[in-house]
């Protein structure tokens, strides 16, 4: 990796998607469906744009978190990822819920080991606050999970 002139967080916006999509492929290698889809992706920041961050060095995509709003006494904590998310439809996402559900976060191997993952999870923390959020909670697509799913 070259030097590192510049680190931003910013807003993700959908004219990212393309980069955003390569560096998920790059980031889940050993996932199956490794990668949101743009309709996905465009859904998320309609409906909670403050929610979906990235993470750039050098004015490059680096890492992304993507998060929700969810009323979690709907789902309590015995949910899937799949029943949080709506089918990854994001039909779950409440405005005034009161959990700031993080669904995503990634770092792209050629960053990790930078505190690039520390920056998006304290972007939570302070959206969470800001937002006056009871909490965090965490889902996540977990690399090679797929090939114990059955035995656990």
């Amino acid at each position: 990796m070259k030097e590192i002139e510049n680190v931003d967080l910013t807003f993700l916006n959908l004219d990212d998607y393309q980069e955003l999509k390569k560096a998920m492929i790059e980031s889940y290698t050993s996932m199956p469906e490794n990668f949101w889809e743009e309709l996905q992706i465009r859904k998320l920041i309609s409906c909670f744009p403050e929610g979906q961050v990235v993470i750039k060095v050098n004015n490059q995509i680096a890492g992304c978190a993507l998060s929700l709003i969810v009323d979690y006494h709907k789902f309590g904590d015995n949910h899937t990822y799949n029943e949080i998310t709506g089918d990854n439809t994001f039909s779950t996402h409440t405005p005034d819920g009161d959990i700031l559900y993080g669904i995503d976060i990634f770092i792209k191997p050629e960053f990790r080991g930078l505190r690039l993952g520390r920056r998006l999870y304290d972007y939570r923390k302070e959206l969470c606050e800001h937002l006056n959020l009871k909490g965090i909670a965490c889902g996540g697509r977990i690399p090679n999970y797929h090939k114990y799913a059955d035995k656990l």
